[in-house]
């Protein structure tokens, strides 16, 4: 028991060797630009971590889905790019052990681990959309993450709602589920909420643009600028600020 228990280190351990041998400074340079949040990457290329990935879990599975958040915890602690992907990979093939106490636990994932978009996006879209579609979780569980410290707590909210786009007949609980966070004062939100409202007014124009229109005079510009993306110029007229902001 107590080397089962010691397990989750150990592996953290193989993991890290296994990175910082392959590390790839250019790897590294290459991708810097796309992030202006956090990115903290030993540089491997990702198809060098996606087979090896996949032979971890062959190895480590038998930690069940307990075993593989612990070992999830101590990989997002570091901030490293490849090691929060990790964790990410391992919870997910665990998907139909997933129970509320699952989901909340990758929303401390979110509080204390998650430093970039990408991580923040895929936990959404791999992990907590999943437990929205499939009803593992109702859309009160984000309730509390709306005001939340950790701005990409926020920021999936919005994210991890957009699959619902495909399940829900009536948008208008969802816009006013989103109400609250339009205020919000973090561009990384300000992209959430403007890339599920572009996906939202794809599908349903009608409520959305009352829903913009509502907020067009106060709500951050970005919000604005993805939400119209795929409009025509003359629709997109109609969301402009009355006031320069």
């Amino acid at each position: 028991m107590a080397a089962k228990q010691k397990q989750p280190e150990r592996i953290v351990r193989e993991i890290r060797a296994f990175c910082a041998a392959q590390a790839d400074a250019k790897q590294v340079e290459r991708y810097q630009r796309y992030f202006t949040e956090g990115y903290d990457p030993y540089g491997v290329p990702d198809k060098v971590m996606q087979p090896q990935r996949e032979k971890w879990f062959e190895q480590y599975q038998e930690l069940g889905l307990a075993g593989m958040l612990k070992l999830g915890d101590l990989l997002f602690a570091s901030g490293k790019y490849e090691e929060g992907f990790a964790a990410i990979f391992f919870a997910g093939k665990f998907k139909p052990e997933f129970k509320p106490a699952t989901f909340q636990h990758f929303g401390r994932w979110l509080d204390s681990g998650v430093r970039n978009w990408a991580h923040s996006d895929v936990l959404c879209g791999r992990l907590l959309s999943w437990c929205l579609v499939n009803n593992v979780v109702e859309l009160p569980a984000l309730d509390k993450w709306r005001k939340a410290e950790s701005k990409w707590k926020r920021r999936a909210v919005p994210v991890s709602m957009i699959p619902l786009l495909k399940k829900e007949k009536d948008f208008r609980p969802l816009l006013d589920f989103i109400d609250p966070l339009m205020p919000d004062p973090e561009r990384v939100v300000h992209q959430g909420l403007g890339w599920f409202l572009r996906e939202a007014w794809k599908l349903q124009p009608k409520p959305v643009e009352k829903f913009l229109l509502r907020w067009k005079d106060s709500a951050a510009r970005l919000i604005f600028q993805y939400a119209t993306e795929k409009m025509t110029a003359g629709q997109k007229a109609k969301f402009r600020a009355g006031k320069k902001r």
